[in-house]
């Protein structure tokens, strides 16, 4: 079975692998061996140039057609509509691994439309694609092409079989894992060492309390393994105390061991309830609180039951775990014959023997598990006793995932934690910690190169830069353009220089051109006609005019540009307070995974973020849509304005403002998950989301699904009613028209024909005739 070897040096273990180089043997352990990310590519070169080039071959995956694939896969092909595939797609029941004859017997929306059509007929279960497995590679005593056929996949060499006919070949299956968390945890303790030197992962505590009441509260964003909202419920109501729990919970929280959870927390609290179908299972489950989790516990269950020797239990174990149907039905009669020697009844053990049947498809192996608890319980430990460390390490470690790292500033913020701007006097080329906070690191910001920076952390070496022509003076040559100069004053790391963005931005162009001049008249070995005289010509330093700094929206749009983020605030955190009145949707809870995701495809939703990105789109019918990213402090999702629906909101939406959207949820598989809008509305038109019902407020319209052009009147015999209308008569469209009258609380929805075009002149000029506040496009 799989052996956890997790966070090691592979060199110390090459004596190890190579006792299993035995083609002859019938079974053979997978390794899993994770290593800090970076050290993946290095880890498969050294096994390369240890065993030879031609010893050793990355495995190939097959891609199989599951049912929604098959579905949607197959209707492409065919040139089938998506509407149809879309709905014959979702008629399936979103349940793991399902296959298209279950899904029928299951789904009777789906059997009506599987009777109702030729077109809709199945195909699951062959090949769809190949690909090289993301961590496999198989290494022969021999050279690999004497076992198994080889092709070449990006001109690597791969085996043309997949991993289970590597494993029935009897051949060595080393699965090699770039472990992110492994990088996280090893630029934490660096940082660590620079204040406390005699730190050590190898020596701390694994028994912390507060590192224990830390996970019980679900406060494990960043925590290995530990993030999503379905995991923090199950820590929340297991409250771990040990280890042992944190293993358990790694093995349990899988699909399949699932369905134990509730039993195992509940037994974890009322150990008096444990009951076990015979006392020989007590000293194998105990541990577990009577639930099966592990695949060692399946192996010693057949030992002390059934007196199976290591190597047919593992034999049965694997046939349980591969869903081999027949082999474990000629086990069953082995199985009860040997409980039977032990005193367990044929009942009893039937009954063992199909609860093992039915969960070792989808256990987890301890080993693998205790691996991973530690790697879980470390990242805990660090960030409740070194957060600011940590959470610098973890920010590194996702800068090209925005959404991440949105969610950890987020959970910076939470713990007191500040994010600070880059500065040439402080930053490094990551993030590091700066007195109780975090300093932004130089690489992450755009037009900046590594040759640049080296030279900017060398140069500080000899003093602080202390202007803003001090550091262009010294940094001044090949590295420092005028495009990596423009980035370090927009994103804010010259700001402790004396001058502001405005003035150092105005003032870049003369002083870069001084100091060209300068180096052009002081080529080595040239002689000028004053230094004849004895005179020296000083270089001066050009005045920068002082200008008033940009406004502090223009700051964070130029931070944004520059690194992706906000950094010296996010325009969205005078609005939170808002957003949680108006119940919007935090984006994070939308892009989440779906094991993590409450919200399903066409749920409506709400959501107020700022615009950052705003892509027009002429369709097919030369109308116009546009593809807007919306971002709030959590994360950013796409939003899909159609051309209807735009032509209404097209004058509002501005890159950089602040709005409200409505719409339906949209998840796809492969795709990521969008807002199809229905509404928009500007934060602002909100004011203080007044619950009073005699202020007029686009809100109202909006709670029954209205979208269109409102117009407020006195009563309906109101005389500004004509003079709008002829205004309206000269712009015909498709957008509804209402009108609200003040004394009956009343809105008139008017005829279909009466359809208006949303314009600027237009709403300019209902402006001036009827008030900015009695007029309203939702």
């Amino acid at each position: 079975y799989c052996i956890g070897i997790t966070g090691i040096d592979p060199l110390r273990y090459s004596l190890m692998f190579e006792r299993f180089l035995n083609p002859e043997r019938v079974s053979m352990p997978d390794f899993d061996v994770d290593f800090c990310y970076e050290r993946r590519g290095e880890v498969i070169d050294y096994v390369i140039r240890k065993y030879g080039e031609d010893h050793v071959a990355q495995i190939v995956t097959f891609g199989t057609l599951a049912a929604k694939a098959a579905i949607k896969d197959v209707g492409r092909a065919l040139g089938i509509p998506y509407s149809v595939t879309d709905e014959v797609s979702k008629a399936i029941p979103r349940e793991l691994n399902i296959t298209i004859d279950s899904a029928l017997k299951k789904s009777r929306e789906l059997k009506a439309l599987y009777d109702s059509s030729d077109d809709i007929k199945k195909v699951e279960g062959m090949p769809r694609h190949t690909s090289t497995h993301a961590a496999g590679v198989v290494v022969t005593r021999d050279p690999v092409s004497s076992y198994v056929p080889l092709s070449l996949n990006d001109n690597v060499p791969v085996t043309q079989y997949t991993m289970t006919t590597i494993e029935q070949l009897g051949l060595l299956k080393i699965d090699f894992l770039g472990l992110r968390t492994l990088t996280v945890i090893s630029d934490a303790v660096k940082m660590i060492k620079k204040t406390d030197s005699t730190f050590s992962l190898n020596n701390i505590s694994l028994d912390d309390k507060a590192t224990f009441d830390m996970i019980s509260s679900g406060l494990t964003d960043g925590v290995f393994q530990l993030e999503s909202a379905g995991m923090k419920s199950v820590l929340t109501r297991l409250r771990p105390e040990s280890i042992e729990d944190i293993i358990a919970v790694g093995a349990l929280y899988r699909p399949g061991p699932m369905d134990s959870i509730d039993t195992y927390i509940h037994n974890r609290h009322n150990t008096q309830d444990v009951t076990y179908k015979t006392p020989m299972l007590k000293p194998i489950l105990d541990v577990t609180y009577g639930c099966m989790v592990y695949q060692e516990q399946i192996m010693q269950i057949f030992r002390s039951l059934a007196g199976y020797s290591f190597g047919h239990a593992d034999i049965v174990r694997r046939a349980m775990s591969k869903k081999k149907h027949d082999v474990m039905e000629r086990e069953r009669e082995a199985f009860v014959d040997g409980c039977f020697k032990n005193n367990i009844s044929e009942i009893v053990s039937n009954d063992i023997f199909d609860d093992m049947s039915s969960f070792a498809s989808y256990a987890f192996n301890k080993a693998h598990a205790a691996a991973y608890a530690h790697l879980i319980y470390q990242t805990a430990y660090l960030k409740c006793h070194y957060p600011a460390e940590f959470m610098a390490a973890l920010l590194t470690s996702v800068l090209d995932i925005a959404s991440k790292v949105a969610l950890y500033t987020n959970e910076c913020q939470r713990l007191g934690i500040k994010v600070l701007p880059p500065d040439v006097n402080e930053s490094e080329e990551r993030f590091v910690v700066s007195g109780n906070n975090i300093r932004f690191g130089l690489l992450a910001i755009k037009n900046l190169g590594k040759g640049l920076i080296a030279k900017i952390m060398n140069e500080r070496k000899n003093g602080e830069f202390t202007s803003f022509y001090n550091f262009c003076k010294r940094i001044h040559g090949t590295d420092l353009n005028k495009r990596a100069l423009e980035s370090l004053i927009r994103c804010g790391a010259l700001d402790s220089l004396g001058a502001n963005r405005r003035t150092m931005l105005s003032g870049m162009t003369e002083v870069l051109g001084s100091l060209d001049d300068s180096k052009r008249k002081n080529i080595e070995g040239q002689i000028g006609f004053f230094d004849l005289s004895g005179e020296t010509s000083a270089q001066s330093e050009p005045e920068i005019p002082f200008l008033e700094e940009f406004p502090e929206n223009e700051l964070l749009t130029m931070e944004k540009e520059t690194t992706g983020l906000f950094l010296s605030g996010h325009p969205m955190f005078a609005y939170t307070d808002k957003a949680k009145k108006l119940k919007c949707t935090e984006i994070s809870q939308l892009v989440a995974d779906d094991d993590e995701r409450t919200l399903g495809d066409s749920d409506r939703v709400r959501v107020m973020g700022i615009i950052t990105s705003l892509k027009k789109k002429i369709t097919k019918n030369d109308s116009e849509m546009v593809y807007v990213t919306v971002e709030d402090t959590t994360g950013a999702i796409e939003i899909l304005v159609f051309p209807k629906i735009y032509q209404t909101y097209y004058h509002l939406l501005k890159d950089g403002k602040i709005y409200i959207f409505s719409g339906r949820l949209s998840i796809r598989e492969d795709e990521e998950t969008k807002i199809i809008c229905d509404t928009v509305e500007t934060a602002e038109s909100f004011n203080t989301v007044s619950d009073s019902t005699d202020n007029y407020s686009p809100a109202k319209p909006q709670k029954k699904k209205r979208h269109g052009l409102f117009l407020k009147f006195s009563d309906e015999n109101d005389a500004k009613i004509s003079i709008a209308e002829k205004y309206l008569s000269i712009f015909d469209g498709n957008t509804p028209l209402y009108y609200y009258f003040e004394k009956d609380k009343r809105y008139l929805q008017q005829p279909s024909d009466r359809g208006v075009y949303i314009n600027e002149p237009l709403i300019r000029e209902l402006k001036k005739l009827l008030g900015d506040k009695n007029v309203a496009v939702q």
